[in-house]
């Protein structure tokens, strides 16, 4: 990937940074979008405010499966396997050379070396177009989630080291409700993760990437 490919996807990254920024920092941009995915969201997961804890974990699956999608969608497995094998085995003979002092064992493999690099940035690379898709859905649907719990009045669970426990009091400058989001986020991710990336490499899901996004090579 050349300088010109790494700068553009830079500054995307930056741009997506800046309007997250300014998205979450406008709160009548806030507003707009929770009231706006209220009118959706409430009546599929809301349950009237009784089950916070279900529409926050509802809310974590949504969130996690999209976000694993888009990953899965924009990443070729295969491609940063091979990269990541490659640059393994790069490592590891040119530890061996230079312990074994062969020096010109070691300049050959240097010369490799822009090559390996150039390989294991283009498949990490292709990991930040997911951004913007990740940004166009789960943004949104966190601010909703915020939305929600801000209309509820204290609500309390319990959990196996503790009674009473609420959702709205802090652990370390974290609501215990965010706790949770993460805790689901975390666990699911990693499965859905995993299942995503075993179908990936079906014959199947290269079809389906195929006719989804024709270009990708």
């Amino acid at each position: 990937m050349n300088d010109k490919a790494q700068g553009s996807q830079l500054l995307m990254l930056m741009l997506l940074m800046f309007v997250m920024i300014f998205i979450f920092g406008d709160p009548n941009i806030r507003s707009m979008i929770a009231l706006s995915l209220n009118s959706v969201f409430y009546p599929i997961i809301g349950f009237d405010g009784n089950y916070p804890l279900l529409t926050v974990l509802l809310a974590g699956i949504l969130v996690v499966f999209l976000s694993s999608f888009f990953t899965n969608l924009f990443t070729d497995w295969k491609a940063m396997g091979k990269a990541q094998d490659a640059s393994r085995a790069f490592q590891k003979e040119i530890n061996k050379a230079r312990k074994e002092g062969n020096t010109n064992r070691v300049k050959k493999l240097m010369k490799m070396q822009p090559q390996i690099m150039k390989m294991t940035t283009e498949s990490s690379s292709k990991m930040m177009k997911p951004m913007l898709f990740l940004f166009i859905f789960i943004a949104p649907i966190f601010i909703w989630i915020i939305h929600f719990l801000g209309n509820l009045e204290y609500y309390f669970f319990t959990v196996p080291w503790a009674t009473g426990v609420s959702l709205f009091d802090k652990v370390i400058l974290m609501s215990n409700w965010f706790l949770v989001y993460l805790l689901i986020s975390m666990v699911l991710g990693q499965l859905i993760r995993q299942g995503l990336k075993w179908i990936s490499w079906s014959d199947w899901w290269q079809n389906i990437r195929k006719n989804i996004r024709p270009s990708v090579k």
